[in-house]
């Protein structure tokens, strides 16, 4: 998409994160009653572009009028220039951001009306280490919804092979098209209602690169909800 198309990696993450947001307040908060006004939402958020598309999440549900906390699983030293980029995007904002640290001291996520789980994506290799860990554990233990982008952290997205610990969403917003590890009955068990958002990948990009020729899923919406297998 980047090399080829033009389309840059801040674009896509803006469009994944917008979707992110869309699912939290359709699926989570609408059953809540009262529209997102004053709705409590956490975002565990990692160093990569997962993290990113989390960040973005952040900014959209803020402007909807959640009161947002960011819990960062890195030090801000460590993440890459496109999350810095959504950081000072939210302390602009007002936007609270917090170190994974801090998640021992507080509340934050059993007083949550909503989580998103942002903290890692296809980049996964073996079992997460801490702080992901610990935010894991502590997203799991809550109680309140959890909504993932992409796929549940913990669960490889190419095998399904789930790893300890692992996130048990409520929902996941997969990006472009689902990812074969979500096909996992393991992985089934974990990432709840199971919907695909669109980032603006073009489907000529499918035939030249992948040589596959994908329908127009998303003419309808930005986001479709994915049909329950077989």
């Amino acid at each position: 998409m980047i090399d080829d198309f033009g389309i840059t990696l801040l674009q896509m993450m803006e469009n994944a994160g917008r979707n992110l947001a869309d699912v939290v307040i359709r699926t989570v908060l609408a059953g809540l009653g009262g529209g997102p006004r004053g709705r409590r939402v956490v975002v565990g958020a990692g160093p990569g572009g997962n993290g990113g598309g989390g960040l973005v999440a952040a900014r959209h549900l803020h402007n909807r009028g959640c009161e947002v906390l960011v819990v960062l699983a890195a030090q801000e030293d460590r993440v890459s220039d496109a999350v810095r980029h959504q950081l000072n995007i939210l302390r602009s904002s007002g936007v609270s951001i917090e170190p994974a640290e801090n998640v021992q001291k507080n509340k934050s996520f059993g007083e949550a009306d909503a989580i998103i789980d942002a903290l890692l994506g296809y980049s996964l290799s073996g079992s997460p280490r801490d702080p992901a860990a610990t935010l894991i554990r502590a997203m799991n233990e809550s109680g309140a919804p959890v909504v993932s982008n992409d796929i549940p952290t913990g669960i490889d997205a190419t095998t399904g092979t789930v790893y300890e610990p692992a996130i048990l969403a409520t929902a996941t917003v997969t990006i472009a098209l689902p990812k074969t590890g979500l096909l996992s009955p393991d992985a089934r068990q974990l990432t709840g209602d199971l919907y695909l958002g669109d980032i603006s990948v073009p489907p000529e990009l499918y035939l030249a690169v992948l040589d596959i020729s994908v329908p127009t899923i998303f003419a309808a919406s930005h986001v479709v909800k994915m049909p329950e297998p077989d």
